[in-house]
C-alpha cells in the first residue's frame, strides 16, 4: 500500500500465478516497466526542478533532490512538519489572497489555502511567488500546483511542481531597464531637438524678418540689390524647410509626433493646397489641374499633417516636372471605405529600381548633382505622416514619359456641424485706421533686441499701430496693467518668468485678462504650439517671422479686443 501523497510503486504487483515461460511477451512487458520504473526516479530525483507533494491539509509529504537543491532544506526538515506557504515570502501569499477573494468574491485565507485554492477545484495553476531557502536567500519561482485524488476521485493532497525564475526576471529587469533608458534617450533628443530648433530659428528669423524689410522697403533696393535680397531670402526659406523637415523625421522616428485625427474634407484641403503651390507653378510655367468633387468627402486624419503630405507630393511634381508641362491631381473610390488621391506629373519619370528606392531617407536618386535643392528626407516622412493617420501610400512611373503618387485615406461622415455645406471663410484684408482715431497700442514682450527691432519695423508700416516694448515678463506685466494695450505679443522664453507663466498672471487679472495675447517664439515644436494654444494665446506663431502672417494675427486680435473692450485705460504717466 502506498503512502498518501506519493507516486505509485512502479514494480509489477505479483500474480497468483507466474506467467508461462513460453509467453514471449513478458519480456518486452518487464523491459517497459523497468523503463517507466527508471523514469519516475529520474523526476523524483531530478535536481533541475523542485517536486513537493502534500496530504490533503497541506502538510509536506514528499521533498525531492531538486527540492533540497534549490530551497537547501534536507528532506527530514520539512517531510510532516510544514506547508509549503511556510517557505513562500509570506506578505506575496497574503496578496494571493486578497487577489483570488477579489477574482472568485469568496474570501479567501492566506496560507496554504491560497496556493491551493484553485487547484482543489480542478482549476489549473500555476504562479509565479519568491522561494524563502533554508538560509534566508530569497529567488523568484513558478509554482505548478495539481490536486491529486485517488480511486474515488477523493482528494488525498496536492502536487507542487517549481522551477527557478531568476534567470527569466533578470532579464525582464534587464529589458525593462533597457526600455526606460530608451524612452529617456527618446525624451533628451526630443527636448534637444526643440532647444536646436529654437536656437536655430531665433537667428533665421533676423536674416528672414530684415530680408522682407529690405525686399519692400521705402526707397525700393536697385535691381542688383533685389536680386541680391532674392537670393537671401530663398536660403534662409529653403534652410528652414531642412530644419523642418529634419525636426519632423526625428519627432516620427522617436514616437512623439501627435497627430489629431478627426474628419477632414477633402475639398477644403485640396483648395488649401492649390492657392499654396499655385504661385510656384505659375512661376515655373507648370499647369495645375484639380479635380471638382461630386460629393463632399470626408477622410479620416490630421488636418495639418495631410496638407502637408500633399502639398510635399504637388511641389515635388512641380519642382521635377519639365517645362511647360502639367500636374493633375484625381479623386477616385478605390474601396468603398477609402478614397484615393492621386498626384501626376509629365516630368522624366523613374526608372523601376530608383520608384523601389523613393522612400529611403537622403536617398536622392541621383539628383544630387541637379539643380534642384532637396536633401531626400520629404518623401520619407510624407510616407510616415500617411501611415501615423492608417493610410497607405505608392507610387508609379515611367522614364520619358512621368510619375504619380498616390495616397489611400480612410472615409468617414462629416461632422455634424459641417453636414450639408462647405462654407469657407477667407480671412478679413487688413485696414487701416482713418484719420483721427486713437492709436492701437501693441506691447512686445521679447529679451531678444534683435527681435523687437524687427517687430519695431514692421509696425512702423502701419499708421494706426504704436509699438511698446518690455525685456521681460514682469515689466511686461505692469505695462500691460498701466498702458491697457490693445494686443500682447509674447516671447515663451524669457528670463524670470516664462511667457506661459506671463500668460496666466494676465489672465487672471481682470485688468488684463480681456487684452488678446499673441505667442511669438522660435519653439516649433507641435507639442510646444499646442500646449501654447491650450494654456491660451490667441494665435501661436513660430518664428522666423512671415511679415503678413503676423499683421493679418494683429488685425484678428484687433478685432477680437474691440469686440469685447476691458476696463477703461488708465492715463499713462508723464
Amino acid at each position: 500500500m502506498s503512502v498518501p501523497g506519493t507516486l505509485p510503486d512502479p514494480r509489477p504487483a505479483p500474480t497468483a500465478e507466474p506467467a508461462a515461460w513460453g509467453d514471449a511477451a513478458e519480456p518486452a512487458r518487464r523491459l517497459a516497466l523497468l523503463k517507466a520504473g527508471a523514469l519516475q526516479n529520474a523526476i523524483l530525483t531530478s535536481a533541475n526542478f523542485s517536486i513537493i507533494a502534500t496530504d490533503e491539509n497541506g502538510i509536506i509529504q514528499l521533498f525531492n533532490v531538486g527540492a533540497e537543491r534549490m530551497l537547501g532544506y534536507r528532506a527530514d526538515e520539512v517531510v510532516n512538519r510544514i506547508r509549503p506557504s511556510d517557505i513562500h515570502d509570506p506578505e506575496e501569499v497574503a496578496e494571493r489572497a486578497r487577489a483570488l477573494s477579489l477574482e472568485l468574491d469568496t474570501p479567501i485565507a492566506p496560507g496554504f489555502e491560497a496556493l491551493a485554492f484553485k487547484a482543489s477545484r480542478g482549476i489549473e495553476d500555476i504562479y509565479e511567488l519568491t522561494y524563502i531557502c533554508r538560509d534566508g536567500s530569497r529567488f523568484p519561482a513558478i509554482v505548478s500546483i495539481t490536486a491529486l485524488r485517488d480511486d474515488h476521485t477523493d482528494l488525498i493532497g496536492y502536487l507542487l511542481i517549481g522551477t527557478d525564475n531568476s534567470v527569466r526576471k533578470r532579464v525582464e529587469l534587464e529589458l525593462n531597464d533597457a526600455v526606460a533608458a530608451a524612452e529617456k534617450a527618446n525624451r533628451a533628443k526630443s527636448d534637444f531637438l526643440s532647444s536646436m530648433s529654437h536656437e536655430l530659428r531665433t537667428p533665421l528669423n533676423a536674416v528672414l524678418g530684415f530680408a522682407q524689410l529690405l525686399e519692400t522697403g521705402s526707397p525700393a533696393p536697385t535691381p542688383g540689390q533685389k536680386r541680391s535680397i532674392e537670393q537671401i531670402l530663398k536660403a534662409g526659406w529653403y534652410l528652414l524647410e531642412l530644419i523642418n523637415e529634419v525636426l519632423d523625421l526625428a519627432l516620427i522616428e522617436s514616437g512623439r509626433l501627435t497627430l489629431s485625427e478627426e474628419p477632414v474634407s477633402l475639398m477644403e484641403v485640396m483648395l488649401e493646397c492649390r492657392a499654396m503651390v499655385e504661385p510656384q507653378a505659375q512661376q515655373r510655367g507648370i499647369g495645375l489641374a484639380f479635380p471638382r468633387l461630386a460629393s463632399v468627402r470626408f477622410v479620416t486624419a490630421d488636418r495639418t499633417r495631410l496638407k502637408q503630405v500633399l502639398i510635399n507630393l504637388l511641389f515635388n511634381a512641380i519642382k521635377y516636372n519639365q517645362p511647360g508641362g502639367h500636374v493633375t491631381l484625381d479623386c477616385t473610390l478605390c474601396r468603398s471605405d477609402a478614397i484615393r488621391i492621386s498626384v501626376r506629373d509629365t516630368g522624366a519619370g523613374l526608372a523601376p529600381e530608383q520608384v523601389a528606392q523613393l522612400f529611403q531617407p537622403f536617398n536622392r536618386l541621383g539628383q544630387e548633382s541637379g539643380t534642384e535643392e532637396g536633401t531626400g528626407i520629404g518623401l520619407v516622412v510624407t510616407q510616415r505622416l500617411v501611415h501615423l493617420m492608417g493610410g497607405e501610400i505608392g507610387a508609379n512611373s515611367t522614364p520619358g514619359v512621368g510619375s504619380e503618387f498616390w495616397i489611400e485615406m480612410r472615409l468617414t461622415e462629416a461632422p455634424q456641424h459641417a453636414a450639408g455645406a462647405l462654407d469657407l471663410v477667407a480671412p478679413a484684408p487688413g485696414a487701416l485706421a482713418p484719420d483721427g482715431l486713437p492709436l492701437r497700442t501693441l506691447l512686445y514682450v521679447e529679451d531678444n533686441p534683435a527681435n523687437l527691432a524687427l517687430v519695431e519695423q514692421i509696425i512702423e508700416r502701419r499708421s494706426d499701430w504704436r509699438l511698446i516694448g518690455a525685456a521681460d515678463a514682469s515689466v511686461g506685466i505692469e505695462f500691460a496693467r498701466v498702458y491697457q494695450p490693445d494686443v500682447v505679443l509674447m516671447d515663451i522664453n524669457l528670463p524670470g518668468i516664462s511667457g506661459l507663466e506671463a500668460l496666466r498672471i494676465l489672465s487672471a487679472d481682470p485688468a488684463t485678462s480681456h487684452i488678446p495675447v499673441i505667442a511669438l517664439s522660435a519653439n516649433a515644436v507641435p507639442r510646444d504650439v499646442n500646449k501654447g494654444l491650450a494654456a491660451g494665446f490667441f494665435q501661436y506663431i513660430t518664428k522666423p517671422i512671415k511679415v503678413q502672417q503676423l499683421l493679418d494675427a494683429l488685425d484678428a486680435a484687433l478685432a477680437l479686443s474691440q469686440a469685447s473692450p476691458g476696463p477703461a485705460a488708465q492715463k499713462e504717466p508723464a
